[in-house]
């Protein structure tokens, strides 16, 4: 018997284990979606169920959720950096006082944070 058969009509690959034939399957790739694209799928969700429910049922809600995440976390990171240099926070104040250095470092995540969801997140 062969060890590989395939079936043109179902576009399946089957390999032969033992006596029985099974199909080779595989999941499709997981989205890569972190904190942003979770709360704005909440958001979604929760404030505007017809959008949510479109983009579910139309296959783009994960591409969506990607590109908002990314977008975001690019936000994120420039803010940070210019607010940073902005109240003149610099790596000699991180070597001669680091408990006034992230403590400064936390109140501008934290607002830049409060921004990000302000403008892309809960849009």
């Amino acid at each position: 018997m062969e060890q590989y058969i395939t079936d043109e009509h179902a576009g399946l690959r089957y390999k032969l284990v033992g006596d029985y034939y099974f199909p080779e399957l595989s999941a499709p790739e997981a989205p890569q979606i972190g904190i942003w694209g979770n709360r704005h799928c909440d958001y979604l969700r929760k404030h505007k169920p017809l959008d949510y429910e479109v983009m579910l049922s139309g296959g783009k809600l994960n591409a969506h959720l990607e590109n908002i995440d990314r977008q975001a976390e690019e936000l994120l990171s420039q803010l940070v950096t210019d607010m940073a240099e902005h109240e003149g926070i610099t790596e000699a104040l991180k070597e001669s006082n680091q408990i006034e250095w992230v403590r400064r470092m936390n109140g501008i995540r934290h607002r830049a944070e409060e921004i990000v969801c302000r403008e892309v997140v809960y849009t």
